[in-house]
């Protein structure tokens, strides 16, 4: 299969699993509100902070070895990528065992104290749901794995389409769950089911499209795993500064502003980041093809599809931004059944984050294709530190719309930092990047009239 079909089919599962994202993010949301009440769901936004720092941390060892797998295989080495494979796993188990107990002990000290018995939700049901989304979070450490196996045959829209039905069969369950008028363990319940039935499909299926394991037996080796270990602790930065960033400016605003300023903060921040998930289509759709082309060491065509991708997204950002600052708040109403109330001046401070977020995420997959996560690592702790600082500061003299200012500082702060960085691994500089993308831009753009030209013709 050519280069331009892998691409379209990552790009046409890519509209589709961003599709079920944006569902999964805002569909449920009116029902919530009006099932639980906005100040219960903002307790309990604030009450899954703890699954949600659990859930990140699948990033670490987990990309670690997906990633080395797939440049070995790319490479040739396919008895490598065998022994990552079995190696990777038994690095993962340990560390969702160690991360079992740890959740655990969290949740045993914070009983102690009685911080459950402070919420609006019964104690018990809090510590009983929280411990089924530990585990299911817990279960999908594996996922990077088992996704390499799909991108290490150039199969990324098999997986892709593949993860959509899992994102659509917990958004089904939860709204299910809502419907019946269920409470918060039972909605914990409906995730850890599709959790454990769909993982098992998707381990299975992905070793099937890989075949690795019909010509190659794979080894535990020592040297992979220190080396998938030394990496990993790079990579868990990467979700310790989104916990401290996403999970640190949510608990600020609890504290500061109280549980009705999270549900509307939240939802805000949700709906203005919603298109950016069109935006993040991008990512999905060419980083299999840019990790592909940097393991064979096609570094010609590696940076054409870097180039692309960075200009791409900014020009599709300016209009998510123009429809937003038309159409959100008008949305936001109606999705909030009017019962949330947000200022217009933080909703328009939100939306400005596109800009800069599309930038440096789109920088970001440089890092984890060549399978170097340290750098991103600092640049976010420094960027998630100094928002949630602000936010907090701003917050207590300038109310909710100060803690939008903060939030948006860590997009600004990390487009100085990563932007440069991310064009020197590409062999390129800023200026290389605008130029030769404007002219890559250019022929792309003639490429696609003449390809329907001759189509329709």
């Amino acid at each position: 299969m050519s280069l331009k079909k892998r691409l379209l089919n990552n790009g046409l599962a890519s509209i589709l699993s961003k599709g079920v994202r944006v569902l999964e993010q805002l569909f449920l949301v009116p029902f919530f509100i009006s099932a639980w009440g906005a100040a219960y769901y903002g307790e309990w936004i604030t009450l899954t902070i703890i699954p949600s720092v659990m859930a990140f941390s699948n990033l670490g060892f987990g990309s670690a070895a997906a990633n080395s797998l797939i440049l070995s295989y790319a490479s040739g080495n396919k008895q490598k990528a065998a022994d990552i494979s079995k190696t990777g796993f038994y690095i993962i188990t340990i560390m969702v065992l160690i991360a079992i107990l740890i959740g655990a002990i969290v949740i045993y000290i914070l009983d102690i104290f009685q911080i459950f018995d402070k919420s609006l939700i019964d104690s018990q049901d809090a510590i009983i749901a929280v411990s089924i989304l530990i585990l299911a979070r817990l279960l999908n450490f594996y996922d990077q794995l088992r996704e390499s196996y799909y991108r290490a045959a150039q199969r990324a829209a098999l997986s892709i389409n593949l993860l959509s039905i899992r994102a659509a069969l917990n958004l089904g369950a939860g709204l299910i769950v809502l419907l019946l008028g269920y409470g918060i363990v039972t909605f914990a319940i409906s995730q850890l089911t599709v959790t454990i039935f769909f993982g098992l499909f998707y381990w299975f299926k992905g070793r099937q499209v890989l075949g690795l394991y019909r010509e190659y037996n794979g080894v535990k080796d020592s040297k992979i795993l220190k080396d998938i270990t030394t990496k990993g602790l790079s990579y868990l930065m990467l979700p310790v500064w989104q916990i401290i960033y996403f999970q640190g400016t949510t608990f600020v605003v609890r504290i500061v502003l109280g549980p009705e300023a999270v549900a509307i903060f939240n939802t805000a921040r949700t709906l203005s980041r919603s298109l950016n998930q069109l935006l993040y289509l991008i990512e999905p759709t060419v980083f299999p093809e840019l990790q592909i082309a940097i393991g064979k060491n096609d570094w010609k065509t590696a940076k054409q599809i870097f180039r692309v991708s960075i200009i791409g997204v900014f020009l599709l950002s300016l209009f998510g931004v123009i429809f937003l600052a038309i159409f959100g708040l008008w949305f936001y109403d109606i999705w909030t059944d009017n019962k949330l109330h947000l200022p217009k001046a933080m909703w328009y401070i939100l939306i400005s984050a596109m800009l800069f977020n599309a930038l440096w995420y789109t920088t970001e997959m440089v890092f984890r294709a060549v399978n170097q996560p340290k750098k991103m690592g600092i640049y976010g702790l420094i960027a998630a530190i100094s928002s949630v600082l602000l936010t907090y500061f701003l917050a207590t003299i300038y109310g909710i719309t100060g803690a939008a200012i903060g939030a948006v500082s860590l997009d600004l702060i990390l487009v100085f930092l990563v932007v440069p960085n991310g064009c020197n691994i590409m062999r390129m500089t800023l200026k290389d990047l605008y130029l030769n993308g404007i002219n890559d831009m250019k022929l792309l753009k003639n490429k696609t009239r003449n390809f329907y030209q001759r189509r329709f013709k």
